[in-house]
């Protein structure tokens, strides 16, 4: 069985690992308790709710959608330690905007005007942060990491990412919005400091003269240069389709809480950090199942597995009792309500699922196309993923529109499940012949 938390002492792994986690920690952070407060303390009607919920998602997912093109470029042609200094030192300027606005926004001053476009143009340029951050860090495990290595490097990334996303939610659920606006400062100093600590990666030899700074051209020539390898374009579509379920759900999550299952802001921290525990869990266990090799050939059945429980997440949603006292439940009275557990044990089947399902595809992702693209290849899907992801945002605030209740929604990201599995089983199929060929040679 292939062992990966060895990675953890090791300094090509452990600042890289450190640095995400951060980020991660202070993303998760800032989005948190933005949205809460805003959910829960500006807005007082459903539909509002859902609209702001899907706008700030937008927003810090349309960056990836304008950016990642550029981004891969950077990452394929410099050192990427030396990108990731350059990217946390932004994460603090940024933070500083958007705890301004936090704390505008708790002291009640020109929320609308001034406070609530500060948090989203803090969001915005984290978004962008992201952008630029993301195709390094899984382009950097291939050049750091051994190739048995790289599937567990890549789950442990997204397990810490996910238990950093799971104690960010905790923590701005409980924590004051005005103690938040000063903690996102300070994590970003420490982000930097642990950035300054990764290891040289300098570019590998490629085909890169210069970077082509137009948003259009760049984006179509990033996108071509994955679909030259089919089995690589249907890695990216499949993870395209996960996003966009993911996007959904998390979209639905506050509004959803709030006025199907009539808990309080503490209970939606509870429903993220629950879903952040499955996630982490997945993307550590598919390593052990798949012990350490890199393969698609579980995708199909975990995403079909992941829709069932997305189902019986909708059928507990749709019997569920509300409140009574005409108050939301805090955290001890939803776990007393007789259904509580299931719905603790479908999110938590959905997210553990959803981890075991998409790992091995963002592995086998960096690990097919030359080192010299590997940073691209992670751009490319990034875009991707972004247009998926605002394509989601839109679908809900349709479906809003139209009227369709946020539990009945629920059953749209059930069925986008099995359009995952058919894209992962053509992907587990493409892959195989690609082994096939590689070891039989001109025989084929």
């Amino acid at each position: 069985m292939q062992a990966s938390f060895h990675l953890l002492n090791k300094r090509r792994f452990l600042p890289l690992f450190a640095t995400q986690s951060l980020g991660a920690f202070n993303d998760n952070l800032y989005k948190t308790a933005m949205v809460l407060f805003v959910v829960y303390g500006v807005f007082s009607d459903p539909e509002s709710e859902t609209l702001f919920s899907a706008v700030a998602t937008g927003v810090f997912v349309l960056p990836f959608f304008l950016f990642s093109a550029i981004s891969g470029q950077f990452a394929d042609t410099r050192d990427k330690a030396r990108l990731i200094r350059i990217i946390k030192a932004c994460e603090i300027a940024i933070m500083v905007v958007g705890g301004t606005g936090l704390l505008l926004a708790w002291a009640d001053i020109a929320v609308h005007l001034l406070a609530i476009p500060l948090l989203l143009i803090a969001l915005f340029a984290m978004g962008v942060h992201s952008t630029f951050f993301g195709p390094i860090k899984y382009a950097i495990l291939p050049q750091h990491l051994q190739h048995e290595e790289v599937l567990g490097g890549t789950g442990l990334v997204e397990a810490g990412t996910y238990i950093a996303i799971l104690i960010g939610t905790i923590v701005a659920g409980i924590i004051p919005v005005e103690v938040a606006a000063a903690a996102v400062i300070g994590v970003a100093v420490i982000g930097y400091l642990t950035g300054r600590q990764v290891p040289s990666a300098p570019p590998e030899a490629g085909d890169i003269q210069q970077i082509n700074f137009n948003i259009w051209t760049a984006s179509r020539d990033l996108v071509m240069l994955v679909r030259e390898t089919p089995a690589v374009w249907l890695a990216v579509v499949a993870i395209s389709f996960f996003w966009t379920i993911g996007t959904v759900l998390f979209i639905q999550f506050p509004p959803l809480v709030k006025n199907v299952l009539t808990g309080d802001k503490t209970v939606a921290s509870l429903f993220l950090a629950v879903f952040s525990v499955g996630i982490a869990i997945g993307s550590v266990a598919i390593n052990r199942l798949l012990k350490g090799q890199v393969s698609a050939r579980w995708a199909p059945i975990c995403v079909l597995v992941m829709g069932g429980f997305v189902a019986l997440f909708y059928f507990i949603c749709h019997g569920w009792q509300v409140s009574r006292s005409g108050t939301l439940y805090d955290i001890p009275a939803f776990l007393a309500h007789p259904d509580s557990w299931g719905v603790v044990v479908a999110l938590l089947g959905v997210a553990i699922a959803g981890g075991m399902f998409v790992v091995p595809l963002y592995a086998f992702l960096t690990t097919t196309v030359p080192k010299s693209q590997t940073a691209r290849a992670v751009a490319a899907n990034n875009l991707v993923n972004s247009g998926a992801m605002v394509g989601g945002s839109v679908i809900t605030l349709g479906m809003s529109a139209a009227g369709i209740p946020i539990t009945e929604q629920l059953l749209f990201s059930a069925a986008m499940c099995l359009v995952s599995a058919w894209l992962a089983h053509r992907l587990h199929m493409a892959s195989r012949n690609i082994i096939l060929r590689e070891a039989d040679g001109p025989m084929l």
